[in-house]
């Protein structure tokens, strides 16, 4: 059987920044709340020019760079902030990155589970043929509203994908764990710009999707917990990786202590949350922070809220060696807000029924550049 997996990854984040250390000060709490509660340290907004488009077009520029177009015949892009009802996003990052007509596009939802979607889809495309690839990009901006509990939870990122034959990077395994189930605990109406979130049902919703996602991974004849090398979970927030791997632990009876979670939240405590591409910035968070992974089991585990989970097992190839960490400089370089910038931001919104220009703001090599006839607008740099 042809190995399939991951064969390049890339991240894309925003202009701006927040830091949590910042919001704390101005509303009155301990910055430990959220840097050691929550485990997180800032989160990304994007500029006025930036939306889910523009961070996935990034990213997956710089992945054709490297790997070039040769295959690429479907780009399948996975969100749940979606700027259209009908349209594919991908679409708007078909036409920004010149890929020919030969290529099918189309948009993946499923809260944050949509992004382990598409890669399923994008194995089962290269499956029925070999020599095509699959670009898979997961791009979310999470919003809660002001002065809400989830308000430090926010985040923006994009994770692309190329998904191949004989990957470089991952090959992902046959045995897969599902688990779905009605669960009222996150969602977003249509009419609303920002998500509602029951935190406390989230949390046990997410860690009982997780132990019957295991348990079907086990009854499709998966690997051992013994046979994992490392395990990378979706963290809406970092502490919630710690959380579950303490429940995993309790309910295989096996110790798994901590490895690989520092190094697998290193991207996600700076980014915040990126939703449909969170687990994906904590896979190349542990490639690009953890030698000697090569021949290692990778598990992860894909949650989205509603809900649906997944678990699924990857075998580390020699190519994640020659991985180096550049996203860091990346996070670096975006501009820091003030909490009043930050909130001026969190209010803006785009009229509906008028034309309207964007400032440019964004440095990255796409930009939104307005509405037009009702129509988005996007440019090259």
């Amino acid at each position: 059987m042809t190995a399939i997996g991951i064969h390049d990854i890339e991240l894309a984040s925003t202009h701006h920044v927040l830091d949590l250390a910042a919001l704390a000060a101005t509303t009155g709490v301990d910055p430990d709340k959220y840097r050691i509660g929550l485990g997180q340290d800032e989160f990304s907004v994007p500029a006025p020019d930036e939306d889910i488009v523009t961070m996935g077009a990034t990213a997956a520029l710089a992945v054709l760079d490297r790997n070039g177009l040769e295959g690429v015949r479907t780009l399948l892009f996975a969100t749940e902030s979606g700027i259209d009802h009908s349209k594919a996003a991908g679409v708007f990052v078909h036409q920004l990155l010149g890929l020919p007509p030969q290529v099918r596009v189309a948009e993946i939802k499923q809260a944050c589970y949509g992004g382990t979607a598409a890669i399923q889809a994008a194995i089962g495309i290269v499956q029925r043929n070999p020599r095509e690839r699959v670009l898979v990009i997961a791009s979310d901006v999470a919003r809660y509203a002001l002065d809400s509990p989830g308000e430090p939870t926010q985040g923006a990122g994009a994770a692309a994908i190329l998904i191949a034959a004989d990957p470089a990077l991952i090959e992902i395994e046959p045995a897969t764990g599902l688990f779905s189930a009605n669960v009222d605990d996150f969602w977003r109406p249509n009419d609303s710009s920002t998500a509602i979130v029951d935190g406390k049902l989230s949390i046990s919703a997410y860690l009982d999707a997780m132990t019957g996602a295991w348990d079907d991974l086990a009854a499709q004849g998966g690997p051992a917990i013994s046979a994992i090398n490392r395990l990378i979970y979706h963290q809406p927030y970092t502490k919630m990786a710690r959380k579950a791997q303490a429940r995993l632990a309790e309910y295989t009876g096996v110790e798994l202590g901590d490895a690989g979670l520092a190094e697998g939240a290193v991207y996600n405590r700076r980014l915040g949350n990126a939703y449909t591409a969170s687990l994906y910035a904590g896979v190349a968070s542990v490639l690009d922070h953890e030698s000697g992974l090569t021949g290692k089991r990778l598990g992860l585990f894909s949650y989205g809220s509603g809900s649906v989970s997944e678990f699924l097992t990857g075998v580390v190839q020699t190519g994640a060696e020659s991985r180096t960490d550049h996203f860091t400089s990346v996070l670096d370089s975006r501009v820091p807000l003030s909490v009043p910038e930050y909130r001026e931001l969190h209010a803006r919104a785009l009229p509906s029924d008028t034309d309207v220009v964007t400032p440019r703001v964004t440095a990255a090599p796409f930009r939104f550049a307005g509405i037009e006839g009702r129509a988005r607008r996007y440019e090259r740099r």
